[in-house]
């Protein structure tokens, strides 16, 4: 037999074992396009038309996948970000060209911070028009290319298939976060067969990307074990890469079988659960005080900044950051984060290590892999310590600093007081007391959004969460209008739980329309305003370091102050939507109990003063010895 003989019959060999792809018939592109929506297991898409749009939205109208049109595509945006963190799968948002897309801006941004798996397309203008100045036209990819894990112009009809299952592979492994996928109008008008490529080829199709396979390296785990086992004051500081990866029952296996304390950042909040004994609750500028302690040690406190540091008690000797990327809203001034500690630092995300803090031992790889083979290594060599002197010590502080209120004379002597609390000053309502009587009435259970400020801290603090993906917030960007399209977005994927967005009375306003969309869709999202009827967190920097002097945080009417202004009762009403004010603490309880036995959407507008201040409280850039931890 010949050489050409033998290589003509290996050729056919491997055709007969190679499969087929998968072609469909001849569709347009706009329906090649859902279909491949439908393919990646899309049930919902937050979807706002357009004229370069439209055409994806008449394949929708015959589609399986669910469209809720929100009355603003940011509200779009943030109700997909919403769907997404609660369930882990990428969520889906679309707008039309130009004005449309560029709303969009911010819930990406926002995802992208808060590493969160975001698929938003947007309609473009026909390709022989882009870059001619056409009417709604926006170069959405040159606008969102710092704030996207990746993104895409389609100009291919052929392309559809592969770009929309790279666009979620991209969106929902490694380190997860928002895609754009830009489609120009003729290419959603044009006719094409779609060839339907496996996940498998797509893998192939991107040597680049590694991250998602990045595990840790063993001599790495061994060296983590044996700082461990030296280790007097060991802490385990988690963020929201232990939720993002599934990695929260490894942790809580972890932590018990090292009987090591555990403080989570905001993103982290419920990956291990905050009734648990070893939890320490979040650290940071707001964060509990003994967290705080724990990590970097218990300081005098300095009336000035330029004061030195005096240390009265050490903090912790070994940090485990797991999943978290050193925020200075955590660390204060970067360099006196737990100073005088070890610290190792494991993330899928290698920019992120020696970014922001340097660390001792810098380790790459998935936490949730790096977790799991940690506990076997535990299971090999148990640790002999019980860190009872570090615990007894943690428990000290737990004491001497908790979460705390009080009616303080700036409360007592306030407008609110004044307008609204003559002859009732017993009956005020603090923003601390009804986030506490709602965890009470739902047990722990609801699932929590916020918009942005001190609502959103309160949130934190007097709401102890059980569960990963049960604390839905904007923790990286900020983004007020942030808390009620989250949690309709919340509501769509989890319609049998209690979802409740605590927020502010300007948080709320961003994106009031979505009232709209509940009332419509029949989306039973609740909300609990605080309404101080101020911008409050920046209303308690002006107070710290302003002397009380108001740049434009009051959110009222200055001509009729003793009002509420608006009237969210009568806004609420005219979309439909149940609205009750409650102003004295005797009718709190049994306001929040009417929400939550409502099967419709429901505001409570509840009417707190502004001169409540969060605490404990850090100030920006500096350090523990700074706290300001008494109420």
């Amino acid at each position: 037999m010949s050489k050409t003989t033998e290589i003509a019959k290996k050729k056919t060999a491997t055709a007969k074992t190679k499969p087929r792809a998968e072609v469909g018939p001849a569709m347009f592109g706009r329906d090649i396009f859902v279909e491949a929506l439908e393919r990646e297991g899309v049930e919902v898409i937050f979807a706002y038309p357009g004229g370069a749009s439209m055409e994806i939205h008449q394949s929708l109208t015959h589609s399986k996948i669910r469209t809720i049109l929100p009355r603003h595509e940011q509200g779009g945006g943030f109700a997909a970000e919403g769907y997404a963190r609660v369930t882990g799968k990428a969520g889906v948002c679309m707008g039309t060209s130009g004005p449309g897309a560029t709303n969009l801006v911010t819930a990406i941004a926002d995802a992208y911070m808060d590493s969160c798996p975001l698929i938003a397309i947007t309609g473009q203008v026909n390709q022989a028009m882009i870059g001619r100045g056409a009417f709604q036209e926006t170069d959405i990819i040159g606008v969102t290319l710092p704030i996207v894990k990746h993104s895409y112009l389609i100009t291919d009809i052929k392309d559809i298939p592969r770009i929309v299952k790279e666009a979620f592979y991209i969106a929902q492994s490694g380190r997860p976060g928002p895609v754009v996928i830009d489609l120009p109008k003729n290419i959603q008008q044009a006719k094409g067969q779609p060839v339907w490529p496996t996940l498998e080829e797509i893998k192939k199709g991107l040597p680049g990307y590694t991250q998602p396979y990045l595990k840790a390296d063993d001599i790495a785990l061994n060296e983590i074990m044996g700082l461990i086992e030296k280790a007097e004051r060991p802490v385990l500081y988690v963020g929201g890469g232990i939720i993002t990866s599934g990695a929260s029952a490894e942790l809580k296996k972890f932590a018990e079988a090292t009987n090591i304390p555990v403080t989570t950042t905001l993103m982290g909040i419920g990956g291990f659960p905050e009734t648990h004994p070893l939890s320490l609750r979040w650290l940071g500028m707001h964060g509990s005080a003994s967290a705080n302690w724990a990590v970097n040690g218990e300081y005098q406190y300095r009336k000035s900044f330029n004061d030195p540091m005096v240390k009265m008690k050490d903090g912790a000797d070994l940090l485990l950051a797991f999943g978290v990327r050193f925020d200075d809203r955590v660390t204060g001034k970067f360099e006196e984060f737990c100073k005088y500690g070890t610290i190792v630092h494991v993330d899928i995300d290698a920019s992120e290590l020696n970014k922001n803090r340097k660390a001792n031992l810098p380790v790459v790889g998935d936490i949730k892999d790096a977790l799991t083979r940690l506990n076997k290594l535990v299971a090999k060599r148990p640790i002999q310590k019980k860190h009872t002197a570090w615990l007894a010590q943690i428990a000290e502080w737990q004491k001497k600093g908790p979460f705390a209120y009080r009616i303080t004379p700036e409360i007592a002597n306030s407008d609110h007081m004044v307008d609204h609390m003559q002859g009732h000053e017993n009956e005020v309502i603090l923003q601390q007391m009804v986030v506490e009587t709602l965890y009470e009435l739902t047990k722990g259970e609801a699932y929590i959004t916020t918009g942005v400020g001190q609502h959103q801290m309160w949130a934190g603090q007097w709401y102890k969460y059980k569960y990963p993906r049960q604390f839905i917030t904007s923790g990286g960007l900020g983004s007020m209008g942030y808390g009620y399209p989250a949690a309709l977005g919340v509501k769509v994927a989890l319609p049998d739980k209690q979802v409740i967005d605590i927020d502010g009375d300007g948080s709320f306003l961003m994106n009031i329309q979505e009232l709209a969309t509940a009332h419509v869709e029949k989306i039973a999202a609740k909300a609990i305003i605080l309404n101080n009827q101020h911008l409050g967190m920046v209303v308690q920097w002006e107070d710290n370091f302003y002397a009380g002097n108001r740049g434009h945080t009051y959110l009222g009417d200055p001509e009729h102050r003793p009002e509420i202004y608006p009237d969210y009762v009568r806004v609420c009403n005219s979309f439909g939507v149940k609205c009750e004010r409650v102003m004295y603490k005797k009718d709190l309880r049994a306001a929040i109990q009417r929400m939550l036995d409502a099967d419709e959407p429901y505001v409570l507008d509840v009417v707190t003063p502004y001169s409540t201040h969060v605490i404990p409280f850090i100030p920006a850039g500096k350090t523990v010895a700074d706290m300001i931890w008494k109420p």
